[in-house]
Formats: C-alpha cells, structure tokens, sequence
C-alpha cells in the first residue's frame, strides 16, 4: 500500500521517506515496507525525512486509521510504503513516476493519494471568484470540477497547466501530478491495461457566500486498472 502525501511544513524539491518502522494506528500496527524503501534509495531520487518532519505531518497520518480499518481482514498480510512529496515541477513529477510506475502497475499494490481540494478564503490567500457561476460557493465548485475534469481525463500536462492559470489551492496537487505521469508512462508502454479514474464524492467544509467567509472541498476518487 503505497500513501503519497504532500509536505506541508517542509520545503522539499523531491519526495522523502519515513526514519521510522512502523506506524501505530488506533487500531493496529502498520509495518512500513523495508524492501520498497530500499529499492528507492537505490534510485537516489528519494531522502529520509526527519523523525520531526514525519510526526508533524498530518497528511499521510489521516489517512492510516481509514487503511487499517478497511485492511482488517488482512491485518499482518501487508505492509505500507509512505512517500511525502514536495513541491515538484512537471519534469520532477515525471521522474518519479518511471521510479513508481511499475508499482502501479502491479496487482499486489494499491495506491492511496491524499488531498484536499481549493482553501478559499482571505486566510488561505486564496479568493478566486467567476461571478458568470452564481455565488462563491458555486464558482468554487466550478473550479474544483474543472480539476476533476482534468484529472479523470488522465492528462497530466493538461492539469499542470489549469494550475498555473488558475493556481487552485490543491494541497495535493504534486502527488496528484505523480499519479497522472504515472498513468501516461503506463499507456505509452502499452501494456494492454485500461485505465479508468472516477471521482464518486465531492463536498465543501461550508457554502461561502461572502468574501468573509472560507472553506476547504473535499473530493474522492478512484483508479481502476484492468
């Protein structure tokens, strides 16, 4: 189970690996993958993060109890490969995705990539509004799904562009970027796998109707491969 998460208290130009062995859970242990780990080293694309780093990260952290409950039945069968991830350029996302795309594409593995989607609001430094979409709440959702959009079409180069127009604060958008290189390596190649991404739940934390107001959206997808 690899977890790609962004750095939100670091500044890194690449991704880093956890110091540590184990991630305790409320439920159980989460044994993190020796062998993985060591086959990235290898690459000498990746660094140790400090101990600090990884506790105060919350990124990655969120989404272990969620892991383990849905992995009950397999408690002790697997194992977790957490990568934190920085703020890449198109050309570094596409590095690490020759490294990660064989994992992709392996049965054995699943994939989770945490993010929220747009912070708006004068206290994240954010406050896009295309009043021709109804309120903020509405032009917020606009943005988001045009996002999606790009995201479900498997285009990288497409996404990585709607940000630097639109600058939509996804605070995943780095392992989000990984991904969809990851995608388009794995179509070039062509292996014969088809591959399918569709978002199946979108909210926002409240409905912003003045510029006072703020608000963080939430979306859920899914990657099939067949």
């Amino acid at each position: 189970m690899f977890i790609l998460g962004p750095a939100h208290h670091v500044h890194l130009s690449g991704c880093a690996l956890s110091p540590t062995q184990t991630y305790k859970t409320p439920l159980y242990d989460l044994p993190i993958d020796s062998q993985v780990y060591s086959e990235l080293y290898a690459t000498g694309l990746f660094e140790e993060m400090s101990l600090s780093t990884d506790e105060d990260e919350h990124s990655i952290e969120m989404q272990l109890p969620y892991i383990a409950k849905v992995l009950e039945s397999r408690r002790g069968q697997f194992t977790i490969v957490p990568i934190l991830v920085g703020s890449l350029t198109l050309e570094r996302e596409q590095a690490y995705s020759q490294t990660l795309s064989r994992y992709l594409a392996s049965a054995d593995n699943l994939f989770v990539i945490s993010s929220d989607f747009c912070h708006w609001g004068q206290r994240f430094k954010f406050t896009y509004y295309n009043k021709a979409h109804g309120d903020i709440w509405q032009s917020i959702e606009q943005l988001d799904h045009m996002g999606m959009d790009l995201i479900e079409s498997m285009n990288h180069v497409a996404f990585n562009d709607y940000l630097k127009q639109y600058h939509n604060t996804i605070c995943g958008r780095h392992p989000i970027g990984i991904l969809l290189a990851m995608l388009t390596t794995l179509r070039q190649n062509g292996n014969g796998h088809l591959f399918a991404v569709k978002f199946v739940k979108y909210a926002q934390s409240s409905r912003c109707a003045t510029m006072k107001d703020s608000s963080v959206s939430y979306a859920a997808g899914a990657l099939t491969i067949k």
